[in-house]
């Protein structure tokens, strides 16, 4: 439990349990999954009886501020903040004792957003000095604003160690270091480079004879050959299509009720990474997920993967149909969510049901863009489900695929959408022509032609050169996923709750270069990776450390541990157990109920990579991604969450999986007859760590292996032993951690 709502006694009311700490800027995530999710269910649903303006407030609970959440009602506390399955709240929306609405069951898919508000710790920005801090910006303020601004390419700083950079990176890093007083670290030892750049652009860990090449090469450009090497890797596709498919929110079933499988999102997933590995331009990647069946193509191969790209608007975890009014919109509210949060870092769908609380977007502006997806027909594969619900054909166009073997959308009857008062579908306003956000156009935004949805005319605005905001995203993400933290800490929210960029020079110099480079992500991570201050240690200096405890200035690399994936594939292969082709397919097996309405699923085990695995909706991910903070296949997550829990250490400690591939790495130690125990320890150590071991350590594990071995000739206690090592070097902290 945190500090800030541990019980003082125990003695205290269980009220006291509920007592939070305000909502900071580091907790902007949560503000706007309120505004959001939250805050229109509760105006539209339970304000007639559970606000100050009720006739009668019903059992003394006050919905409409956060104290009147916090405080509950004549029956006590309504949350347990972080224990969705004992808040009284969360209980009532299923209708498990208590029913709230009383009358009608509100759908699976709000009151599981609830439950996850719950859970984040119902963060709640409802409170006076919270309204004057996050007041909403206005049209003149944006303009000023820096994200809304058009990217300017400043000439890099003059520094005063001219011979510390390798470049322009360097020199503004430096020029910001030696403003605070700071010195950068030394450079970085060279098995911990190798592994650093193996770990960051593949995803998995260097071999012992790329290490060993890599410190015997004495030559200039040692580094530049690593990094090319590794960057022309089949496998730094899917090393970097994952981080896009945690923005994609990609899964292989609907989830909510129903849990329909989504037979062919697996082509979605294989078409990111082989974006990603054929340096596809990053504007076309964008244009080809929103408007892929709009694009002309040259062949009929072409045209089926314009096509599977604008998966990307179908993988939503859709709402059920029945009894659901705002179905449609819904849907349109989630490919809003993701086109916007994803490309832009802008929190555009809490302007649904009123304008935005605190960027300079209307809701007439939502529903600008709402209309551009309600003209677009969504398509899941095999029998699906248009946007208004009926059931739809297969995609029409697919031509090397047999017959929506593909999930996608295509252009549905153009129309402009009504505002839909405080969300909801039956409750029209006005009738909005289709359009784009005014505070992210810098010229004349594109015109969209009469009966065409306006996908096609959206990209065009989204990878305009002059938008203030695509370029800057992009470079933004490739830093954090590079140092940690991006130079804005807040990836998905650019907006006027997001943080402020910790070096905005850098920040557009590095956008201007994305474009003019012609949107290469492999030469933007190139040149990142190929600056002096990636290629830092993370040595600790006490004095830089009192003057920038944050590590904001980047005067050493922030140690960061690996991925739920990275660590599972980091164990096979060692083990040497790792399948490193790409499976057929989706390992996701589906066996339907009694009344084929909802599917239980299986995700197969396999040797492969981690990012093919399946992913369905409401089923237990493989436990070692589930303990490592896999992402939320139901959220566009642009940084996960990196937790530290007691189930992680006991995990490596006690998972057979992990003990049997400490096996298979014993084994493999054990089969090299050309070395000693000496070189075995330093083998294994290399095989896991990417280092030889310490003598100290050497002598301390030659120790444990005749003590545990002793004078027995049988091979099983010998395999024992070393593998209790070898466990020992999984489930060290230096394994799942790059320095």
């Amino acid at each position: 439990m945190p500090a800030s709502i541990r019980p003082l006694s125990w003695g205290l009311p269980l009220a006291l349990l509920v007592l939070s700490v305000p909502p900071t800027q580091a907790d902007t995530r949560g503000v706007e999954f309120f505004e959001a999710k939250i805050r229109p269910v509760l105006i539209e649903h339970c304000f007639e009886c559970h606000s100050a303006k009720a006739s009668k407030v019903r059992g003394g609970l006050l919905l409409d501020t956060r104290d009147g959440v916090r405080n509950g009602g004549d029956n006590g506390p309504v949350i347990i903040p972080g224990e969705p399955d004992r808040s009284p709240l969360v209980k009532a929306l299923k209708h498990d004792g208590l029913k709230m609405p009383p009358k009608h069951k509100l759908p699976a898919s709000v009151v599981a957003d609830f439950a996850t508000w719950v859970k984040m710790g119902a963060p709640d920005p409802r409170t006076e000095a919270k309204t004057k801090l996050y007041r909403r910006m206005t049209p003149e303020e944006a303009k000023r604003f820096w994200a809304f601004q058009t990217p300017g390419k400043s000439a890099p700083p003059k520094v005063s160690r001219t011979d510390w950079p390798h470049g322009d990176i360097d020199r503004f890093v430096l020029a910001h270091q030696e403003a605070k007083g700071l010195q950068p670290s030394s450079d970085a030892d060279r098995r911990v480079l190798i592994r650093r750049l193996s770990f960051d652009l593949i995803g998995l860990p260097p071999t012992p004879e790329e290490i060993d090449e890599f410190i015997k090469d004495t030559s200039e450009n040692a580094i530049e050959k690593v990094v090319d090497r590794l960057l022309a890797s089949p496998h730094f596709g899917e090393r970097w299509g994952r981080h896009w498919l945690d923005l994609a929110r990609f899964a292989e079933s609907n989830g909510n009720a129903d849990n329909t499988p989504f037979l062919h999102a697996w082509r979605y997933r294989n078409y990111v990474i082989d974006a990603f590995s054929q340096d596809k331009p990053y504007n076309r990647f964008i244009t080809e997920q929103l408007a892929g069946d709009l694009l002309p193509s040259s062949s009929p191969a072409e045209k089926d993967e314009h096509l599977i790209a604008t998966g990307f608007l179908a993988l939503t975890s859709k709402p059920r149909a029945q009894n659901n009014p705002n179905f449609r919109m819904d849907l349109v509210a989630d490919q809003i969510d993701v086109a916007t949060r994803a490309v832009l870092g802008l929190t555009v769908m809490c302007a649904r049901c009123h304008d935005h609380k605190f960027d300079a977007i209307s809701t007439k502006e939502y529903y600008a863009l709402a209309g551009i997806f309600e003209s677009t027909q969504l398509l899941s594969g095999g029998v699906v489900r248009g946007a208004a619900g009926k059931r739809s054909g297969p995609i029409a166009g697919l031509h090397t695929l047999s017959a929506g073997e593909a999930m996608g959308v295509r252009e549905g009857p153009a129309a402009n959408s009504f505002i839909a008062l405080r969300g909801e579908s039956n409750q029209r306003g006005e009738r909005v022509p289709r359009g784009f956000l005014a505070v992210a156009t810098r010229e004349k935004a594109p015109v969209i032609p009469t009966g065409q949805s306006g996908r096609l005319q959206l990209a065009e605005w989204l990878t305009d050169k002059d938008n203030p905001l695509t370029a800057r995203v992009a470079v933004n993400r490739t830093w954090q996923a590079l140092f940690g933290r991006g130079l804005v800490a807040s990836p998905d929210n650019f907006g006027a709750l997001g943080e402020k960029p910790t070096h905005p020079e850098l920040l557009d110099w590095l956008a201007v270069r994305f474009v003019e480079d012609g949107w290469s992500m492999k030469k933007m991570i190139r040149l990142i990776v190929l600056s002096r201050t990636y290629q830092q240690s993370s040595n600790h200096s006490a004095i830089n450390y009192k003057k920038d405890p944050d590590n904001l200035a980047l005067w050493r690399m922030s140690p960061r541990r690996l991925e739920g994936e990275a660590i599972r594939d980091a164990i096979l292969a060692a083990s040497d157990k790792l399948d490193r082709r790409r499976p057929t397919g989706s390992l996701v097996r589906a066996r339907l109920g009694k009344m084929a309405k909802k599917a239980n699923f299986v995700v197969s085990e396999s040797p492969c990579r981690s990012v093919y695995l399946g992913v369905p909706r409401g089923a237990p991910l493989p436990e070692i991604l589930s303990l490592f903070d896999a992402a939320n296949p139901n959220l566009v997550v642009a940084r996960r969450e990196v937790t530290t829990v007691p189930a992680q250490a006991l995990f490596l400690m006690n998972s057979t999986w992990v003990r049997e591939h400490a096996r298979y790495l014993a084994r493999r130690v054990l089969d090299t007859p050309s070395l000693d125990d000496a070189g075995r320890i330093d083998r294994a150590y290399l095989l896991a760590l990417a280092r030889p071991a310490a003598t100290a350590e050497r002598e301390r594990v030659l120790a444990y292996l005749r003590g545990a071995i002793g004078s027995s000739r049988d091979p099983e206690t010998t395999t024992k032993a070393w593998t209790q090592l070898c466990q020992v070097l999984f489930a060290s902290a230096e394994f799942r951690y790059l320095d």
